[in-house]
Formats: structure tokens, C-alpha cells, sequence
């Protein structure tokens, strides 16, 4: 399998720690549901290569390694991975800060009205009236439900926070890239 670049790979979560003596690792997934994650049958793991003075140039790579994964499971918040060819916890702590990738391609259907927000990710935002709000540069969750940052993608300079629940969204056209609010300009 030819490796991917990391714009063809979607990041769920990074290494925190190894857990017990047989090479699981403890990961921090970046959602409160991940789904993806739990279910991907590999991942690719990216570690920014370290240098003896803890400092990495912007020309340097990150080098990006495929994993099968053996089992996962959700343990106190966290997601625990026993992944193939790594069977002690020396090699599990090596991975320590590792971003977890993976493709697009292993993430489960979604339901007619569900999306990923990674999917959300650049479409444009106009609300009732047809005026633009900007483009979707970030999805947060706050507890509740999510906020989609909208703003100006050439400098990314956020201007409103939007939540994303369904008396404020009124359409996601993922297709054609645009989703409808009920929201103002000036709110």
C-alpha cells in the first residue's frame, strides 16, 4: 500500500501514554463518540521525527506508519489499542504524542441527518436572508451539542460561533458544500 499524505488522512486522536506491560497504548480521541475510531481496523500513526534538542525544523517530515490493530476499547475515557507488532510497553511508550490517522474510507455511513464534522470542514455558511456568514473552519462540542466556528478561510480569523442544532441549522447540502442557518450577520 502506497502512503498517503497526511492532507489524504483524518486525524481522531493523538498517543497520551502506554497502558499495562503488553503494548496497548492509551489514546485521546479528538470526539466524545469515536465511533471511527473503535472501529478502524488500521491506523496510521504520525510521529514528528525528535531531535537531540527537542526541536523539529519546519522542513522536516513527519513520518507516518501503518498499523493493523488488533483490538480497541473505550477505558475511562479514553480509547486503549492493542495494535500488531507492538507487544511491550517500551514500544508502546515510544508512540508516546503519536497523531492517529486514518482514511476516509473506514468511517461507518452516517444516517440521512448526521454528519462528520470533519466533513463540515470549508463548506460555506449563508443564513435565511442569502447573506454569506463566512466558511465553517472548526467544529467544537461544548457539552451540549457542537459549535461550528465560522470566519474567513484565507486569514482564519474566526467571527461568530454558531451552535449546530437544528433550530439554527436549516439545511447541510454536503454535496454542494453550503449549509443554511437561521442566524444573522451581526449576532
Amino acid at each position: 500500500m502506497n502512503t498517503p499524505s497526511l492532507n489524504d488522512l483524518i486525524e481522531l486522536g493523538a498517543v497520551q501514554d502506554a497502558q499495562g506491560l503488553q503494548g496497548q497504548i492509551k489514546v485521546r480521541p479528538h470526539s466524545s463518540d469515536p465511533v471511527a475510531l473503535l472501529s478502524s481496523k488500521e491506523l496510521w500513526l504520525s510521529l514528528i521525527p525528535r531531535r537531540s534538542a527537542g526541536v523539529t525544523t519546519s522542513h522536516e517530515q513527519a513520518s507516518l506508519t501503518l498499523y493493523q490493530v488488533k483490538q480497541s476499547k473505550m477505558h475511562s475515557g479514553t480509547v486503549v489499542i492493542t495494535l500488531d507488532g507492538i507487544s511491550d510497553r517500551d514500544q508502546a511508550e515510544a508512540l508516546k504524542g503519536a497523531r492517529i490517522l486514518v482514511t476516509r474510507e473506514v468511517f461507518p455511513k452516517t444516517d440521512s441527518d448526521s454528519y462528520y464534522w470533519v466533513d463540515l470542514i470549508g463548506c460555506k455558511a449563508i443564513n435565511l436572508q442569502g447573506e454569506s456568514l463566512g466558511e465553517v473552519l472548526d467544529v467544537n462540542d461544548n457539552g451540549a451539542h457542537g459549535i461550528i466556528a465560522l470566519g474567513d478561510a484565507k486569514t482564519k480569523t474566526v467571527k461568530q460561533l454558531v451552535p449546530f442544532v437544528k433550530e439554527a441549522v436549516q439545511n447541510v447540502d454536503l454535496p454542494n458544500r453550503l449549509i443554511t442557518l437561521d442566524w444573522q450577520s451581526d449576532w
